[in-house]
């Protein structure tokens, strides 16, 4: 099933498709548009087509539940090939492999590969993943020199992804169940927040470090976040992210 809206009501339109939509959808960007697409068995389809105007939808082929893995190939940001456990990195090139699973985060995506850029540029320390989906930034993170690292998500299948992935990198990591907005977090000297732009705010809010890198949010959105400094900005394909430092 297919879902477009204007890009300015994107942001109304994908939180009410994960209601509908739990396990998650694609997004493509169109021009002036994005388009929102899930798959959906008939229940669910009709309560889809009676929160949205002019869906579409077409029956699904064979092998569409692993189609995914077409669109997962390696990239490359701040100097890490990152990539599927399908392909081989190259030869002593540093590599993060991840294969995400139903969990957020290939590394493919521009806030993903911005998150791990600014990453890169920072000085080293300890580091808080908030929000660490299959835990490709908090990976990354542990490759480029940063420790001790922790990693929480609210949602119980990503922590087990992050996991895996920690795993398969031979990488440690300290990963929790943990509602970023509740519960008590760590202090670290970096935090990241790749997640929705209310939610990077109210984070902040917390000031769980000195300095944050977030993502999660179109080129033309800012945080608002008082108390903090804007210390540089990357944006990547229409999306943005920032080091901000607090005040």
């Amino acid at each position: 099933m297919s879902v477009r809206v204007p890009t300015t009501a994107a942001e109304v339109a994908r939180a009410r498709l994960l209601e509908l939509a739990p396990g998650g959808f694609e997004e493509l960007e169109r021009e002036g548009e994005v388009e929102l697409v899930v798959y959906a068995h008939p229940p669910l389809g009709a309560l889809i087509a009676d929160a949205f105007r002019g869906v579409t939808w077409a029956p699904v082929e064979p092998g569409w539940e692993d189609r995914w893995r077409d669109f997962h190939t390696s990239v490359r940001a701040g100097g890490l090939w990152i990539g599927p456990p399908w392909e081989t990195p190259p030869p002593g090139e540093p590599a993060v492999v991840v294969d995400p699973g139903r969990a957020f985060g290939t590394g493919a995506h521009p806030t993903t590969r911005a998150c791990v850029e600014l990453l890169a540029g920072l000085e080293r320390g300890s580091v808080l993943d908030a929000g660490c989906g299959s835990g490709v930034v908090a990976v990354a993170a542990a490759r480029l020199g940063f420790a001790p690292i922790r990693a929480v998500d609210v949602d119980a299948v990503a922590v087990e992804t992050a996991a895996r992935t920690a795993a398969a990198n031979g990488v440690e990591l300290d990963i929790a169940v943990a509602d970023v907005l509740v519960h008590e977090l760590p202090q670290a000297d970096v935090v990241v927040a790749n997640i929705e732009l209310r939610v990077v705010e109210r984070l902040l809010a917390r000031t769980p470090a000195p300095v944050a890198v977030t993502s999660g949010y179109l080129a033309h959105e800012v945080p608002s976040a008082p108390g903090w400094a804007s210390l540089a900005r990357l944006e990547l394909e229409g999306w943005a992210a920032d080091v901000l430092g607090s005040a």
